[in-house]
């Protein structure tokens, strides 16, 4: 009996060691079902549909079966859930909460069947066709799924999966013609490829399809934004960019949710922001949405890609730099991001350079010094810029970025005379940036981000002159801190509600120091702003409407504290088929402005620098604009009007630029626009071609100045644009022509009156300010890129360009000054003279 006992305990033993084994061997085999679900779609060539809520905990044993079937028959056993078969290739997998749907289409003129309409359920990979009756079926589909019904040449209608219970009666739908409602936009091509026009009245640029403008042949980010009407540089540069007659300190640049405080290289003639990684750029001159602070002119919002699973690179130089970026995927929930651009400029010079360096200092300490054969002279300028973005997608509901950008303008400049006594000179410009946004969707109607930014901008100038007897030290530093909380809540499917929270500390210094005479200045200030926003969509087939008011509390702790309410409406309706009228307003605030200091600071070269309104010598920037358009589109015709009005108050005379008796006084006043903006452009598959023209009359009002109003130093009263590009197979070329009336200057009295000999140091008697006018300025370009493969793998780009191709010199400035001699002397600045440009890239 015994005996038999310790049998029993050794075959149970054995038995339980043996169930272990084949449980471990079971539990190495196991793999997530979604995985399995993926290779079996590699496997078989299939595709399976399939709910994640309904998988992401399950997990599974690969079937031995070879027979498809059998295999997913296996697993609809083995998980409860029900396989249906939707066609030879295709299959879903789905837990009970499911029902069957059906409808049918017609069109709404004459009630003609629709065969071939998309039938989409949206988020679940399941889609079919009507058939040539116009009736669709649906099985095993989310009870709460939506479902979207698309036929090109007709109006997208969206469902919810119960009001086409296949146990109702079929019912019968009409689609309305004419019209295929795109996300957020009415014009699919806008001047070129990649340009589009939203409801809302901004402008996105998509720089993957970017298709080619005159003189560009890189998507220049800046750059391109001044070939939509009203928007241009007075100078050619894009670090001055003037958004309906403001200045470009009032232009909100974001980069990433991140606010710049330096856009440009060269000193402003080349972006500062790669354009081959920068995936989207939307522009908006009015109607901003209540999610944006400052920026009382315009906001250009820059985008990367942010999508995990894209993998890319590109590379190529020009006759400026050169510079390479890339996406690589790390894992299947995270990916790194990179670019890198470096001038060639210390070590080349080509045609290119010679002219942007003419351009950047011809009024500078560099140009402007005697060229006497006994100096000998060495200069050396560079610029580089490095961005950085992890992408990390924590689930499909919860996404993590993180974004890093540093650009750097480097000139160092020295000079020494037959005696070996030397003259240095030294500017270093740089930003560095970074940040990191959370996205989550927690609901299918509720879903929130929260960003947090640091920006640090430094401006630094060093003159060592006289045998290093006299030696100048010059510094402007911007330091920032930023948080926003924006939420979104889907509240029906009409309306959205949009609320969030911003706080902005911003720090800035200025310091300067003179040894000989001495004098020293640091200037130091921090703001510090509280914002509340809450804005309300509201879109219909016909109506696109979005109201909101941003509430701020500004502090400076030292002066002063102060409210501030910021209404903003932007409205758009469908008039009549193909015809759409818009109404937008808003009231901005800015609290960061630059003072233009137009003698010699900062070598002459970068004569801005940024500043804080302190309410006393410079007041909190406010801004009213309202604008009312009216535009056309039918298949290759757009024409687009819009009046708008703008009244800005809070500017001072250092932050303006002005070159004559008012240039030091600091007094404070107001400028007000009136303007229109008209544009028609014609395209098709091939060809773009339009005609833009835009009138402003903009005006200052001093009440400390005689007379009280005259014209902005910004009045260009008519600027007309007409280009064209063209695009066969893999070429493409693009040409145009600019023209605007000269801006505003004032000149000296004339004759013995022109200049006061009896102060100390004799200075000039002036005209009334912006009494006179500049030549009127016209410049043609021409560009053209040519496309093809080296391999499979491999697409190359050949790009040239040339700017100003008829030479034509364009006056930009003119201001006088008096020299040692007590004589007037007139100082012009000149455009760009022909500029040639080339480039090769190569992507994949």
């Amino acid at each position: 009996m015994l005996k038999n006992k310790y049998l029993k305990v050794i075959f149970y033993c054995f038995f339980f060691a043996i169930s272990c084994v084949a449980n471990a061997q079971e539990s190495s085999s196991t793999l997530p079902l979604t995985t399995y679900l993926q290779q079996l779609e590699e496997q078989f060539n299939i595709r399976i549909s399939f709910a994640n809520k309904d998988t992401d905990t399950l997990t599974i044993t690969p079937s031995t079966d070879n027979n498809l079937e059998s295999i997913l028959n296996y697993i609809a056993k083995k998980t409860s859930l029900t396989l249906t078969k939707l066609s030879q290739r295709y299959y879903a997998f789905s837990k009970e909460n499911t029902i069957s749907i059906h409808a049918k289409f017609l069109d709404n003129f004459e009630q003609n069947t629709i065969n071939g309409a998309t039938v989409e359920v949206l988020e679940q990979n399941i889609a079919t066709v009507t058939d040539s009756t116009g009736y669709f079926t649906l099985n095993n589909i989310p009870k709460d799924a939506i479902i979207k019904v698309r036929f090109i040449g007709y109006k997208t209608m969206h469902f919810n999966a119960t009001e086409l219970n296949k146990n109702k009666p079929v019912n019968t739908f009409l689609l309305k013609q004419h019209y295929v409602q795109l996300k957020e936009v009415v014009i699919s091509k806008f001047l070129t490829t990649g340009l589009r026009k939203s409801k809302d009245g901004s402008v996105i640029l998509n720089t993957s399809d970017f298709g080619i403008l005159p003189g560009l042949i890189e998507p220049d980010v800046l750059q391109t934004v001044q070939a939509l009407p009203g928007i241009k540089s007075s100078n050619e540069t894009v670090s001055d960019i003037n958004v309906r007659g403001g200045t470009n300190d009032q232009n909100l640049v974001l980069w990433e949710d991140i606010k710049m405080y330096q856009s440009g290289h060269f000193f402003g003639l080349i972006s500062a922001f790669n354009p081959y990684l920068t995936n989207s750029v939307t522009i908006t001159k009015n109607g901003t949405s209540p999610q944006y602070g400052d920026g009382i002119s315009s906001v250009i919002d820059m985008r990367t890609n942010n999508n995990v699973n894209d993998s890319f690179f590109g590379a190529g130089f020009n006759m400026i730099s050169a510079d390479a970026y890339t996406q690589v995927p790390i894992t299947n929930k995270g990916a790194l991001q990179f670019s890198a651009r470096r001038s060639i400029t210390d070590f080349l010079n080509s045609p290119t350079y010679n002219r942007y360096f003419d351009k950047t200092f011809q009024d500078s300490d560099i140009e402007n010094n005697d060229r006497d054969t006994e100096i000998t002279r060495r200069e050396d300028f560079y610029f580089y810029d490095f961005t950085a973005k992890a992408l990390y997608d924590i689930t499909n509901k919860h996404k993590l970025r993180f974004s890093f950008i540093y650009m750097n303008n480097v000139l160092n400049y020295e000079e020494t005379n037959a005696n070996n006594e030397s003259n240095f000179s030294n500017l270093d410009q740089k930003n560095t940036s970074f940040g990191g946004s959370l996205e989550s969707k927690w609901t299918n109607k509720f879903s929130t981000k929260i960003n947090a930014y640091r920006t640090s901008y430094n401006l630094n100038a060093n003159e060592v002159a006289n045998n290093q007897e006299q030696q100048l030290q010059q510094t402007n530093k911007v330091l920032e801190n930023g948080l926003k909380v924006n939420t979104k809540y889907q509240l029906t499917d009409n309306i959205k509600l949009i609320n969030g929270y911003q706080l902005i500390e911003t720090g800035i210094i200025n310091f300067t120091n003179v040894t000989q005479p001495p004098y020293k200045k640091n200037i130091k200030g921090v703001i510090r702003a509280h914002s509340i926003f809450s804005e309300i969509d509201y879109q219909t087939i016909k109506l696109k409407a979005r109201a909101g008011a941003r509430v701020n509390y500004i502090e400076n702790i030292n002066t002063f504290k102060r409210w501030i309410v910021e209404p903003r409406l932007n409205i758009n309706y469908n008039v009549a088929t193909n015809f759409n009228a818009s109404l937008l307003g808003e009231f901005k605030s800015q609290t960061t402005n630059q003072i233009i200091d137009l003698e010699q600071n900062f070598l002459g070269v970068e004569k801005r620098r940024w500043i804080l309104a302190d309410e006393d010598e410079l007041p909190i920037t406010t801004s009213k604009q309202l604008s009312v358009g009216f535009n056309y589109e039918k298949n290759s015709i757009y024409i687009g009007i819009e009046g708008f009005y703008k009244n800005v108050k809070g500017i001072s005379t250092l932050t303006q630029g002005f070159q004559n008796q008012d240039q030091f006084n600091g007094e404070i006043g107001k400028y007000n626009i009136k303007g229109i903006e008209f544009l028609i452009n014609k395209k098709n598959n091939n060809y773009s071609t339009w005609l833009s023209y835009t009138y402003n009359l903009n005006n200052y009002v001093f009440k400390d100045i005689t007379p009280n109003t005259f014209p902005n130093n910004l009045d260009i009263r008519h600027t007309i644009t007409f280009a064209a590009n063209y695009n066969y197979k893999n070429f493409k070329i693009g040409v145009g022509v600019n023209y605007n009336s000269g801006k505003p200057y004032t000149e000296p009295e004339e004759g013995n009156n022109a200049l006061d000999l009896f102060s100390f140091p004799a200075k000039i008697n002036y005209k009334d300010p912006n009494s006179s006018r500049l030549p009127n300025y016209v410049r043609a370009d021409i560009s053209a890129l040519y496309n093809f493969k080296i391999s499979k793998k491999y697409k190359a780009t050949l790009g040239t360009s040339i700017l100003n191709i008829l030479n034509k010199e364009n006056i930009l400035n003119r201001y006088y000054r008096v020299t040692n001699d007590n004589e007037i002397e007139t100082v012009e600045s000149v455009s760009l003279g022909i500029t040639p440009n080339a480039s090769f890239r190569i992507n994949f």
